[in-house]
């Protein structure tokens, strides 16, 4: 079973609560929920957020829309990620952050089914996609054993950062994308009050109301 893991925390440093900021006319996290729904491939939806009570409101958000919330670690991301995967069974996990209201879904597709079909430990497309709008996905054995070799303070901040620096010894692979979606150097996260209002412009003069990857470009262009 594939799951699909958005880590989600409301104590963001420099945007506190941004997860749950409204862009245009939904909140940052709707916007995610709403692209998964045209995810063609089979797979679990879960939002892991931390155990601390400002995190109350991400729970909230997952029963009113009806999306499977886990709880964990607040600063232990890596056992965030791991505990949740295990306690659902999944053997493969596509790993997304909840400041990315612009996720390509159908890249996701493609993401999932090139890891699978290629039986790799790990498989990436963010380095191909605007930042923020592409995904990563690893196999439970790799997600476990990374976070059974992990040893520094950022591997455990952050789900990847093992893998990354020891990719020669997993099967590694990256997601080859379109060349008009190819835009690594783009920025489409949400981290700041800046990346905050370009969202909402994006959003809000979308003429579909959640912009493709090929507009949001567009429409990130002509906003700087």
């Amino acid at each position: 079973m594939t799951g699909i893991i958005i880590q989600a925390r409301t104590g963001s440093s420099r945007l506190p609560g941004k997860i749950l900021k409204v862009i245009h006319d939904r909140t940052l996290l709707d916007h995610i929920i709403d692209r998964l729904a045209a995810l063609q491939e089979e797979a679990v939806v879960v939002i892991a957020t931390s155990t601390l009570p400002g995190d109350d409101a991400v729970e909230a958000f997952c029963r009113e829309k009806g999306v499977r919330c886990f709880r964990g670690s607040e600063s232990n991301v890596l056992s965030r990620y791991y505990e949740c995967a295990k306690t659902h069974g999944f053997d493969h996990i596509v790993r997304l952050t909840a400041d990315n209201p612009f996720v390509d879904v159908e890249e996701v597709d493609r993401l999932i089914r090139y890891h699978i079909e290629n039986k790799n430990d790990f498989t990436e497309s963010f380095s191909q996609l605007p930042i923020g709008v592409g995904a990563e996905i690893f196999s439970f054995p790799a997600l476990e054993r990374d976070m059974e070799q992990a040893s520094m303070p950022h591997h455990f901040e952050h789900v990847d950062e093992y893998i990354l620096e020891n990719r020669d010894s997993f099967r590694f692979g990256t997601l080859r994308v379109p060349a008009e979606k190819n835009e690594p150097a783009v920025r489409l996260t949400v981290d700041t009050q800046e990346d905050y209002e370009k969202a909402c412009y994006i959003a809000e003069h979308s003429k579909s109301g959640l912009a493709d990857t090929q507009e949001a470009i567009a429409l990130c262009l002509q906003y700087a």
